[in-house]
């Protein structure tokens, strides 16, 4: 094989891949609280405490992957466009 076929077969391998774990678990842990729903502060003694709630997950320690969003959206639009 050809370096640029043996490439084009990588990259059709990871995208193929992404969409089967967007397919199979749409949601991921979120990157700013890794998965809490909040953010971890210290007190004055040095010891863990519960911060606010995360903003981008609004608490819930999970995200849409951003293959999925993107599959919801197309869908969407075509769904929208076919009616």
């Amino acid at each position: 094989m050809t370096p640029i076929a043996l490439a084009i077969a990588c990259l059709m391998l990871v995208t193929f891949c992404y969409a089967s774990v967007c397919a199979g678990s749409p949601f991921g842990t979120c990157r700013k609280c890794h998965g809490f729903g909040f953010a971890t502060t210290t007190d004055r003694k040095a010891r863990p405490k519960r911060g606010k709630q995360c903003r981008r997950c609004k608490g819930r320690g999970k995200r849409v992957r951003a293959g999925r969003w993107l599959y919801n959206r197309a869908s969407r639009i075509y769904r929208d466009g076919t009616r």
